[in-house]
């Protein structure tokens, strides 16, 4: 019997394993375009280039797939074994002596490797993709270097400097400069000019204007300022373009970063997000053993049923819903005060237990009455 039962097991692990592809890059390939249409402003109002659009898209793609494995998963898992139990394939296995957990294997087996994946990722690549994420938006957002200006718009670059062009020469220079710098909150500047351009210096960008006017307003009295000049220069080398001054987000540390997260130098609601994270880093990957088993745990000991499994197929979708929504509210619980941590693991392990147990409980001795009822 061993080797039937391993040419079964490969079997349904080929279309599990083929199903779980397809399902996981067209999900992957539907949040890669949601999730783009939040960029396209950098495209059409920033000149961000094709290939720093791709790049930066896809370093969002490794957090979804955390997500979307265990779906595709649940997914793959219910279509497949439903549809070897329509195809009665599932009747001839159960009459060989197969038992429930022999038959469950093959699903068992892809979500165990879809677990390790999931742990690879939450614990290592993804806080290096969030973090490389972050540090290419902010790059993008705050240093003129890596955009254009836009000819006939309000570009705006950092916190608080905002530069309209209102053409560009053919040899690159910018005509009808008018520039709003704002940085600093109690002596904003307007500059305008009749033409510049943007230069790049060792110090960093800067744009040259030639003959305009440096208006600035005292706060104090409301007293108006104006300072013709032939050429001046603005800097854009601001503190903003550095990296360290950037708040890093509890999801881009790593593991060690998080543990050493101390309520002194942060505040309550980063500290506890903190501690969430590490907790979610450990509970997310095990929901790749607990939809599967939900799945299994409703179509397997149903046996053959010439009606169909409608009834089993709603009640398992309804209690994969009621799992992802039970993760959310533990989490959310979590964040808002620790002592729900467990709940977070519970909400993962509760269908993995429950699926186990039903799967045994239901293997042993199943298949005398199966066969009794299979006589005429």
């Amino acid at each position: 019997m061993i080797l039937p039962m391993l040419g079964i097991a490969r079997y349904i692990f080929r279309q599990l394993l083929v199903g779980l592809a397809l399902v996981s890059v067209a999900l992957l390939c539907v949040m890669w375009l949601t999730q783009s249409l939040r960029f396209i402003e950098l495209i059409v109002n920033k000149g961000l280039s094709v290939g720093r659009f791709l790049q930066l898209t896809s370093l969002l793609m490794p957090s979804f797939l955390v997500v979307i494995i265990p779906i595709s998963l649940f997914a793959v898992t219910l279509f497949t074994y439903n549809k070897l139990n329509t195809d009665r394939e599932l009747v001839v296995m159960r009459a060989a002596g197969l038992s429930h957990w022999t038959l469950a294997q093959s699903a068992l087996v892809l979500a165990s490797a879809a677990t390790l994946f999931s742990i690879f990722l939450t614990l290592w690549f993804i806080p290096w993709t969030v973090r490389s994420f972050h540090d290419l938006q902010w790059s993008i957002r705050n240093d003129i270097s890596n955009v254009l200006l836009q000819e006939g718009a309000f570009n705006k670059f950092g916190d608080g400097v905002t530069i309209y062009v209102g053409a560009r020469s053919p040899a690159g220079e910018l005509i009808g400069l008018l520039v709003h710098d704002r940085r600093k909150a109690d002596h904003p500047v307007t500059l305008m000019a009749e033409r510049g351009a943007l230069v790049q210096t060792e110090n960093g960008p800067r744009v040259l204007m030639i003959n305009g006017n440096r208006q600035q307003v005292t706060v104090e009295d409301g007293t108006l300022s104006v300072l013709y000049f032939d050429q001046y220069t603005l800097d854009f080398a601001t503190p903003l373009n550095e990296e360290g001054d950037r708040r890093r987000d509890a999801r881009e540390m790593t593991l060690s970063e998080l543990y050493h997260v101390h309520k002194g130098p942060v505040s309550t609601g980063e500290y506890r997000k903190a501690k969430v994270e590490i907790h979610q880093r450990f509970s997310s990957p095990l929901y790749n053993l607990s939809l599967p088993l939900i799945a299994l745990a409703f179509l397997l000991p149903s046996g053959f049923n010439r009606r169909g499994h409608l009834r089993d197929l709603g009640l398992a979708t309804t209690t994969m819903i009621l799992t992802e929504a039970a993760s959310l509210a533990a989490t959310n619980l979590a964040t808002a005060n620790l002592i729900f941590v467990p709940l977070m693991y519970a909400a993962a392990l509760i269908p993995i237990f429950g699926g186990v147990f039903v799967l045994r409980e239901h293997g042993v001795g199943w298949r005398r009455p199966f066969l009794q009822r299979m006589e005429p």
